[in-house]
Formats: structure tokens, C-alpha cells, sequence
């Protein structure tokens, strides 16, 4: 594995390979890497001939209530764990490397995908989402990206991204990974107690709870959002952030569940807010 930080650098070692035929598989994070970025990696080891991993902690996407400085980071374990799943090149930039001037003069703005679920909350957030991530495929020109569903919105809005500014890339959006009882894998999971723990489970349960009424015939999206809402009251001491029901990925209210829709939530626990959801067809 190489580790490069230098953008042309990595330019010039994407397009040699390029020139050579060879599939470029690209997974953007933000590094202190888990289970959710290796199974990302492992796809895109099966799927391509070169597998490219960024690591940036990307300060565009945080809000000034949100600390970028003690953002988790441990390079030296990414590398391990980065090099045990196959990459071939790591892109692990500095700050200055990729925004070296202190005011950008053009910059990404989402309009739409955003205004719902946890973007509701944090303005800004996926302009600064879009800034680097088109920066990112700029720089390093992949044939297929590669996401986890375990933040849909975010896939929602790099599908938008890419459809609208017509970038020649392949979105591979991946399945959440889950513990054994169905929680899905999550660095905050730490946070819990061994009773919210067990609570958290009922998380998940509740989504399939409101899939299967759906499958059963359900159609009105508010009597579906109640059946989530009442099993997380009754089975946890989680505080509902929301529970909400779109259209994916456009993320638009329906008032008919019809199509492919998302069912997601957020729950405060006592040192932990878990999110959580579920895309199908119907």
C-alpha cells in the first residue's frame, strides 16, 4: 500500500493506472475506521483492479456548535487496517494540502435532499459534504465510489451530486452493518449502558415492525411512523428525536407510501444518539 498526501501525487499515480486499463474503486472517509469503512473497502477490493482510500477530516461540515479538534483520529491503526483490507493507494491529505487558501471562491450548495432527518438540524453541513466530496473525485477520477447506508441522507445527497453535475462515477451504496440482535455498528455504541444497549436493539425491530405493516397493506405514511414511535416508547428509555417516512432518495414527503422509501429515526440515549433506517420498494 502507498500512502500519499500530496494531490498531485495521487493524481498522477491514479492516471498512470488509468492508462493502463485498470478500474479505480474509491471509498471517501474521514478515518478512525470501523467495520462499516471495511466491508466499503472489501467491495471495492472485489470489484476493481485499484482501491483508493482517503482519510480527511473535512472541516467544511462542521458546524460551530461541533468540535472538529477532537474528531477521533488514529492514522497509524487506519493504516493497518487499511493495508490488511487490500487498498492500494491511501490519500491521507493535510488541511492546508486541500483547501490552501482560507476562503474558498467556489464551493458546492445542495438545495434539496437536505432540509429533512439530521441535515434539519445541521445547516451547512452537506454543502460542505459536496464541496469535498467533489473535490475528492476530482482529484482522484474513480470509476465506482463507495457509501454506506448507514447515513442515507448522505447517499441521497451524493446521488443528487453526481446526477446533476453529470460526474462520470458510479455510486455503490452499501447495506448497513449489523450487530447479531440488529443494532446497527456504530462508534457511539460505547456510549450505552448495558440496559441501552439492550434497548437499542429495539431500534431496528421497530423499522421492520413498520416495513412488515407496510408489506401487510399499511399505506398511510403517519399511521406507519406511530408503530415505530409507540414499540421505541414502550421497550426503551430513548428520548425520539424523529421518526420519519420519504420518498428515497429524493427525500420528499408523500402522503401514499409508494415506490422506494426510507423509514429513518434518531434516538437520544443517555451519552448516545443512535440513527437508524431502512430503504425498500413497495
Amino acid at each position: 500500500m502507498i500512502v500519499v498526501e500530496a494531490i498531485k501525487e495521487i493524481q498522477e499515480k491514479v492516471s498512470e493506472f488509468r492508462l493502463q486499463g485498470k478500474s479505480i474503486g474509491f471509498v471517501p472517509t474521514m478515518g478512525y475506521l470501523h467495520e462499516g469503512h471495511l466491508s466499503l473497502m472489501e467491495q471495492a477490493r472485489k470489484e476493481n483492479d485499484i482501491v483508493v482510500l482517503s482519510i480527511f477530516v473535512n472541516p467544511l461540515q462542521f458546524g460551530p456548535n461541533e468540535d472538529f479538534d477532537s474528531y477521533p483520529r488514529n492514522i497509524d491503526r487506519d493504516e493497518d487496517l487499511a493495508r490488511n483490507a487490500g487498498v492500494d493507494l491511501l490519500f491521507y491529505p493535510t488541511t492546508s494540502e486541500m483547501y490552501p487558501h482560507k476562503k474558498l471562491s467556489v464551493s458546492v450548495k445542495v438545495n434539496e435532499r437536505v432540509d429533512v432527518l439530521c441535515g434539519k438540524q445541521r445547516s451547512g453541513h452537506f454543502d460542505g459534504v459536496a464541496t469535498v466530496v467533489t473535490k475528492l473525485f476530482n482529484i482522484v477520477l474513480p470509476h465506482k465510489v463507495y457509501f454506506g447506508m448507514k447515513d442515507a441522507q448522505q447517499v441521497a445527497v451524493i446521488d443528487g451530486l453526481i446526477q446533476d453535475l453529470n460526474i462520470p462515477v458510479e455510486l455503490v451504496p452499501l447495506e448497513t452493518i449489523r450487530e447479531e440482535d440488529g443494532l446497527a455498528k456504530s462508534s457511539r455504541n460505547v456510549y450505552l449502558t448495558k440496559k441501552e444497549r439492550k434497548e437499542a436493539a429495539k431500534l431496528y425491530e421497530g423499522l421492520n415492525l413498520a416495513k412488515e405493516a407496510v408489506r401487510n397493506g399499511v399505506s398511510d405514511p403517519e399511521i406507519v411512523k406511530k408503530i415505530v414511535v409507540e414499540h421505541i416508547t414502550n421497550e426503551t428509555s430513548g428520548k425520539i428525536d424523529y421518526v420519519e417516512l420519504y420518498s428515497y432518495p429524493e427525500l420528499e414527503t408523500i402522503s401514499v407510501i409508494s415506490g422506494k422509501v426510507i423509514i429513518a429515526l434518531a434516538v437520544k440515549f443517555t451519552k448516545a444518539r443512535l440513527i437508524d433506517n431502512i430503504t425498500f420498494v413497495v
